[in-house]
C-alpha cells in the first residue's frame, strides 16, 4: 500500500471532539531508564485545547513513564501535521479527524509554505458543514489562511480581513472577552453537539503509518499508553491543577485556559475509546461535507486500528 492507504488512527481522546487512549491508572512513577527512546509528533498548535492531552503528557511525564521522550513539532493546520506523518518527518501526527479523512480522500500532498494542496483543515470543513446547514454553498465563500497564534486571529477579525473565524478554545473565549468577537455557535458544548450532530463528534486524533505498527508495535503501545496516562490524570485532578501542569508563559494565557477547562473539560475521553456513537456521526458529518463518490461512501472505521484504544458501544 502506498501514502494514505498505510495511515491507521491509533487513539482517541476527545468524546466531542478528542480521542486517544486511556490507562486506569495515573501518572505512576516516572521510567528509571537512563536512556530514553525519542519519538516524534507533529502537532497542530501550540494552545489548541482539543490537542492539550498531547502537551500534557510532555510536560507531567507521562511519556518518560513508559520510558519515550516526546519531541513535539507544533505546525499550523491539521494537513501539514497529518503530512509530516505520511512523509516521515514524524512519527505520529495529532489534529482533527477531518482533516485526516480528507487528506485520505485526496492521495498524496504536498506541502508548500504552510499550505498542503488537496488538504483542507478541520476548521474550514467544520465551517464548510455550518454553511451547508444553512443553506449557503460554500464555493461562495472565501477561506483565508489564519495563523494559530492569538494576536494574528483577533487582528484578522478587529481589522475587517475576515468577516467570521472557526475558531479553537481558549483563543475563542478570550476574543469575547476581549470584545474582539461574539459567538455564533459553541461546538464544544456536549449537548450542542449531540442536537446539530446527532450523536458526539469525534475530533482530534493521534494517527501513525500502519508501516510503523507492523514494525514497531511496541513503540505505538508506549505512545498510546502515554497519552492514557495525562487522559486519566486530566479526568481526575481539577481545571486548576491541569493549568499549573501545563506551566504557561503568561499570567493571561493562564487564565484564559482556567476558565475554559472550568466548563469544558469533560470533552476529553475519560477512557480514550473509540464509541459507536462517535464513529457514525464523523461519517455523517463527511457524507454531509463531501460531494464526490469517494466522500459519500467514506467509513471512518477504514481508518482505525483500535487494538490500543479499544472499543465501546
Amino acid at each position: 500500500m502506498k501514502g494514505w492507504d498505510r495511515r491507521a488512527l491509533i487513539t482517541q481522546a476527545a468524546r466531542q471532539s478528542l480521542a486517544w487512549p486511556l490507562l486506569a491508572h495515573g501518572l505512576g512513577a516516572r521510567a528509571q531508564a537512563t536512556r530514553l527512546e525519542t519519538v516524534t509528533l507533529s502537532v497542530v498548535g501550540p494552545g489548541h485545547l482539543l490537542l492539550l492531552p498531547v502537551t500534557l503528557a510532555a510536560k507531567m511525564g507521562a511519556d518518560q513513564a513508559e520510558g519515550l521522550k516526546f519531541q513535539i513539532n507544533y505546525v499550523g493546520a491539521g494537513p501539514m501535521a497529518y503530512r509530516d506523518m505520511v512523509i516521515g518527518n514524524a512519527d505520529f501526527g495529532a489534529a482533527g479527524m477531518p482533516a485526516l479523512a480528507v487528506q485520505r480522500l485526496a492521495g498524496k500532498v504536498v506541502g508548500v509554505k504552510g499550505y498542503v494542496p488537496g488538504g483542507r483543515a478541520s476548521s474550514q470543513v467544520m465551517a464548510e458543514y455550518v454553511l451547508r446547514r444553512a443553506g449557503v454553498d460554500p464555493r461562495r465563500v472565501n477561506f483565508v489562511a489564519v495563523s494559530l497564534s492569538y494576536e494574528n486571529q483577533r487582528a484578522a477579525l478587529v481589522s475587517g480581513t475576515i468577516d467570521a473565524l472557526m475558531g479553537d478554545e481558549p483563543f475563542a473565549s478570550r476574543m469575547v472577552q476581549g470584545n474582539a468577537a461574539y459567538v455564533l455557535e459553541d461546538y464544544h458544548d456536549l449537548a450542542e453537539i449531540r442536537r446539530r450532530f446527532g450523536g458526539l463528534f469525534l475530533n482530534g486524533v493521534v494517527a501513525c503509518n500502519e508501516e510503523l505498527i507492523a514494525r514497531r508495535p511496541d513503540l505505538v503501545d508506549k505512545v498510546a499508553k502515554s497519552l492514557r496516562r495525562a487522559l486519566q490524570w486530566i479526568d481526575t485532578h481539577s481545571a486548576q491543577d491541569v493549568v499549573a501542569q501545563m506551566a504557561l508563559a503568561t499570567e493571561i494565557e493562564r487564565r484564559s485556559l482556567l476558565q475554559v477547562l472550568k466548563i469544558r473539560k469533560n470533552i476529553y475521553s475519560r477512557e480514550g475509546r473509540f464509541s459507536e456513537e462517535q464513529l457514525d456521526t464523523v461519517d455523517r458529518f463527511m457524507r454531509a461535507t463531501e460531494d464526490t463518490p469517494q466522500g459519500k461512501a467514506f467509513r471512518v472505521r477504514d481508518m482505525i486500528n483500535s487494538t490500543w484504544a479499544g472499543r465501546m458501544p
